[in-house]
C-alpha cells in the first residue's frame, strides 16, 4: 500500500512535472511563435515604410527636378538683357553666348531652343551645339501642349509651363516661358513675341546622381511597358506614361528578421537591443533625408552667381519678416535697387566682367547690410528687408550708406567701373500688405527714382499708382486708336528761303482723345514707343502721308520716324514697301529723326541709316540744337539736311550771341555740303535773318499752320501770291 502511494504520488508528480514543463514548453512555443510573429510584422512594417519612403522620395526627387528646370527657366526668361537682345535683330551672339553655351555640360538644361509664334526656331541649341531640327522632329507632339499654355497664360500668371514629355534623346523636363522684361512687362507686339524652350534630360548620369543624393537604393530608369514592383511613373501633361523610375527595395525587415531568428530562443533581450539598434538607424536615415531636403529647399532659394537669396528665397524670407512684424506691429522695409550702368559694363568688358561686378556688389551688400535678408532678384537689381520698430529710419540710412557706396569705382580685377544705382523702397506695417505686393510698390518707387535722374532713392507713394494706371490707359486709348484709324496726318509746308514757294511738306500725327480732347504727340508719341505701338504708329503715318501725297507730286514729303523703329530689322524693307505702293519716287521722300538714338547706338544707326538710303530716301537730322548732337554727327552719320530747332530760332529774339552761334552753326553745316532747314518761323524779321545766315529752306506758323491734306491743294493753287498771305485760318 504504501508502495502504491508512494508509485502513484511519483506519478503524480511526474505528472505534475509533466504538465507543468508541457505548460511551459507551450508557453515557451506560444511566446516564441508571438514573438516570431511580431518580429514578422515588424519585418513587415518595416519593409512597407522603406518602401512608402522610397515612393514618397522618388516622387519628391521628381518634382524638385522639374521645379529646378521651371526657377532656372523664370531667370533666363524673365530677364532684361534677354529681353532686349533676344527681339533685337542682332542678338544672336548674345542668345548663343547666354542660352546655347551653357547647354554645355550644365546641370540645368541641355537643349535650349527660341521660337517666335508662328513655331518658328530661331535658335537651338543641344548640349552646347547647334542644331538644325525642328520642334515636332525633336519634341514630337509633346511639346505643344505646353507651348499653348504659356501663350494663353491669364493676367497676373506668368506665361510659363513645364511638364515630361519624350524627346529625340529620351525623357525629359521641358519648360516654356515667354521672353520678357523682369517686371513682366514687354514692349514687343503680340504677334512678335518669342518663347523660350529649356529641356533637362533624365540620363541614366542624372539619375545616378537622384540616387545618390535622395538615398534610394537601385534607381533606374525603364520605359513604361517594363513591370516592376516599386516604381513611380514619368507622366506627360495629358497623362500617358513616358517611363517608370524603379528601385530596388532593400528589405531592411526581412534581413533584419533572418539575422535574429537563430537567436530568438537564446536571447530575446538580444532581439529587443537589435531593434533598438534599428529604430536608431532608422531615425539617423530620417534626419539624414531632413537635411538632404533642407539642402534642396536652399539651394532652390539661392542665387547661384552672387549667392544671395533669389525671388523665391526673397518671398520665402519676406513672408517671415511679415508674420513676425504682424506679431510684433512693427514694420518691415524693402528696399529694391537697381544697378545704373551695368548694362555698359557687359557692353564695354564682356559678361564675364559684368558676373564679377555681380559678385563685388554681393560681396559689398553683405557687408554693409550683414544681419539683413539680402536677394539678388535676377540682372542687376537687387533687395534688402529690414524688420523692426525702427525699420524705416533704419532703411533710410542704409539708402544713403547704400547710394554713397555705389558712387566709388568697383574693381572688377584689373578694371575699373562706375555705376551707380536707383533706389525704390515700400514699407508694412505690422503685416498689412503681402510681400508681392511690397515688392511690387518698391519696384515702382525704383521707376520713379530713374525717371527722375537715377542715383537716388524714393519712397512708394499712392500717387505712383495713379500714374501707372493713367499711362496704361493712355496706352489702351492709343492701341485702340491706332486700329480703328484714329489717328489723323496733318501737313505743314516748308517754303524756299528765296522765292517763298512751297517745295515740300512735313507730315505730322495728330490724335484727338476720346473723352479727353486734343492729345499732344510730344504725349503720345514716348507712350507709343514705351508701349512698343510705335512701329504700328509710325508706319500707319506714313502710309496716309504717301496716300496724300499722290496728290502733289511736285514738292518733298517729310515725315519724322521714331529712333525706336530703328530696332526693328524689318523697318528699312517696309518703308519700300508703302513707298511702292502708293507709287511715291524715293527720291521725293526725306525721313526725319532726332539725334538720341545716334549718341547712344552709333554703330546701330549707321547700320540702319545705309538700309534706308539704298531705298533712295533722303535722311535729315530734326531739333539740331535741342540736345548734344555735334556737326561731327552730320558728317559721321551723312545726313541729307539738318534741321533747326525752333529754340535757336526763338534765341535770336532774345538778342545775346544767339547770332553769333546760329550763323556759325550754318556755316558749318554749309561746309560739310548740308542743306539747312529752320523750324519754328512765326516773323519776317526771323525769315530775313535766316535767309542772310544761309538757310535753303524755311518752315513755321509765318507761313501755315499744320493743315489738313485738302488744303494743301489750295496753298499750291496760290504759289503766285506772298507765302505770307498763305496762312491757314
Amino acid at each position: 500500500m504504501p508502495l502504491r502511494n508512494a508509485r502513484t504520488l511519483s506519478i503524480g508528480r511526474s505528472t505534475v512535472v509533466a504538465g507543468v514543463l508541457s505548460a511551459v514548453a507551450i508557453v515557451v512555443v506560444i511566446v516564441t511563435l508571438l514573438i516570431l510573429s511580431a518580429l514578422r510584422n515588424v519585418a513587415e512594417n518595416t519593409n512597407a515604410l522603406d518602401e512608402q519612403r522610397s515612393l514618397e522620395t522618388t516622387s519628391g526627387a521628381i518634382t524638385t527636378y522639374i521645379r529646378q528646370l521651371d526657377a532656372t527657366l523664370n531667370d533666363y526668361a524673365a530677364w532684361d538683357d534677354a529681353a532686349q537682345y533676344v527681339y533685337a535683330p542682332d542678338g544672336m551672339d548674345w542668345l548663343a553666348s547666354n542660352y546655347g553655351d551653357m547647354t554645355v555640360n550644365s546641370e540645368l538644361f541641355d537643349t535650349a531652343v527660341l521660337i517666335d509664334m508662328e513655331n518658328r526656331v530661331l535658335m537651338a541649341y543641344r548640349d552646347g551645339k547647334p542644331v538644325d531640327w525642328s520642334l515636332t522632329e525633336y519634341f514630337g507632339d509633346g511639346l505643344s501642349g505646353l507651348i499653348e499654355k504659356a501663350r494663353s497664360a491669364p493676367a497676373g500668371l506668368a506665361p510659363e509651363a513645364s511638364g515630361f514629355i519624350k524627346t529625340r534623346d529620351g525623357i525629359a523636363a521641358v519648360g516654356v516661358a515667354l521672353v520678357r522684361n523682369k517686371s513682366g512687362e514687354l514692349k514687343a507686339a503680340d504677334t512678335e513675341r518669342r518663347y523660350l524652350i529649356f529641356a533637362r534630360h533624365l540620363t541614366a548620369e542624372k539619375v545616378d546622381k537622384l540616387a545618390h543624393t535622395y538615398v534610394i537604393n537601385g534607381l533606374a530608369l525603364q520605359p513604361a511597358d517594363v513591370g516592376a514592383t516599386n516604381f513611380v511613373s514619368i507622366t506627360n501633361p495629358v497623362g500617358e506614361v513616358l517611363g517608370n523610375l524603379t528601385w530596388r527595395s532593400q528589405m531592411p525587415g526581412d534581413i533584419s528578421l533572418a539575422e535574429v531568428r537563430p537567436r530568438v530562443l537564446i536571447a530575446n533581450a538580444i532581439i529587443l537591443l537589435f531593434f533598438l539598434a534599428l529604430l536608431a538607424i532608422g531615425f539617423a536615415a530620417l534626419r539624414k533625408l531632413k537635411s538632404d531636403e533642407a539642402s534642396a529647399r536652399h539651394e532652390l532659394l539661392r542665387d547661384r552667381l552672387s549667392g544671395l537669396k533669389n525671388r523665391p528665397g526673397l518671398f520665402v524670407g519676406l513672408k517671415q519678416l511679415l508674420g513676425r512684424s504682424q506679431q510684433e506691429g512693427s514694420y518691415v522695409k524693402l528696399i529694391y535697387l537697381d544697378l545704373d550702368g551695368f548694362k555698359e559694363v557687359n557692353d564695354s568688358f564682356g559678361h564675364g566682367a559684368g558676373d564679377l561686378l555681380i559678385k563685388g556688389v554681393a560681396a559689398a551688400l553683405q557687408v554693409l547690410a550683414a544681419d539683413r535678408l539680402l536677394a539678388r532678384l535676377g540682372g542687376d537689381e537687387f533687395a534688402i528687408a529690414l524688420e523692426g520698430p525702427e525699420a524705416r529710419m533704419e532703411g533710410r540710412r542704409l539708402c544713403d550708406d547704400l547710394l554713397a557706396l555705389f558712387s566709388e569705382p568697383f574693381m572688377i580685377g584689373d578694371r575699373v567701373a562706375s555705376i551707380g544705382c536707383s533706389i525704390g523702397t515700400a514699407v508694412a506695417k505690422a503685416g498689412d500688405i503681402d510681400g508681392e505686393e511690397l515688392l511690387r510698390r518698391a519696384d515702382m518707387a525704383m521707376y520713379e527714382a530713374k525717371e527722375n535722374g537715377r542715383g537716388r532713392y524714393m519712397s512708394y507713394e499712392p500717387y505712383m499708382d495713379t500714374r501707372r494706371e493713367e499711362k496704361n490707359q493712355l496706352e489702351a486709348d492709343l492701341k485702340y486708336a491706332i486700329e480703328h484709324d484714329e489717328i489723323k496726318v496733318v501737313f505743314q509746308p516748308v517754303v524756299n528761303t528765296l522765292t517763298r514757294r512751297i517745295t515740300g511738306v512735313e507730315a505730322l500725327a495728330r490724335w484727338n482723345r476720346a473723352g479727353y480732347g486734343p492729345v499732344s504727340p510730344d504725349v503720345f508719341i514716348p507712350a507709343a514707343e514705351s508701349s512698343g505701338l510705335i512701329d504700328q504708329l509710325g508706319l500707319s503715318v506714313l502710309r496716309k502721308a504717301c496716300k496724300a501725297a499722290q496728290d502733289w507730286p511736285q514738292i518733298k514729303l517729310a515725315v519724322n520716324i521714331s529712333p525706336v523703329q530703328f530696332r526693328n530689322p524689318l523697318f528699312a524693307s517696309q518703308v519700300a514697301s508703302i513707298l511702292t505702293h502708293h507709287d511715291i519716287a524715293p527720291q521725293r521722300v526725306m525721313l526725319e529723326m532726332t539725334e538720341g538714338y545716334f549718341i547712344h547706338h552709333p554703330e546701330r544707326a549707321t547700320t540702319a541709316i545705309d538700309k534706308l538710303k539704298q531705298i533712295g530716301v533722303s535722311i535729315a537730322l530734326d531739333d539740331f540744337g535741342s540736345g548734344f548732337a555735334s556737326i561731327g554727327y552730320l558728317r559721321q552719320f551723312g545726313f541729307d539736311r539738318m534741321k533747326i530747332d525752333k529754340s535757336l530760332v526763338v534765341a535770336l529774339d532774345e538778342g545775346g550771341r544767339s547770332l553769333e552761334m546760329l550763323t556759325a552753326t550754318i556755316a558749318l553745316a554749309k561746309s560739310l555740303g548740308i542743306p539747312v532747314t529752320a523750324e519754328g518761323i512765326e516773323t519776317e524779321d526771323q525769315a530775313a535773318i535766316l535767309q542772310l545766315c544761309g538757310c535753303d529752306e524755311l518752315q513755321g506758323y509765318l507761313f501755315s499752320k499744320p493743315v489738313q491734306p485738302e488744303q494743301i491743294f489750295t496753298l499750291l493753287d496760290q504759289q503766285d501770291h506772298p507765302v505770307r498771305q498763305l496762312k491757314a485760318s
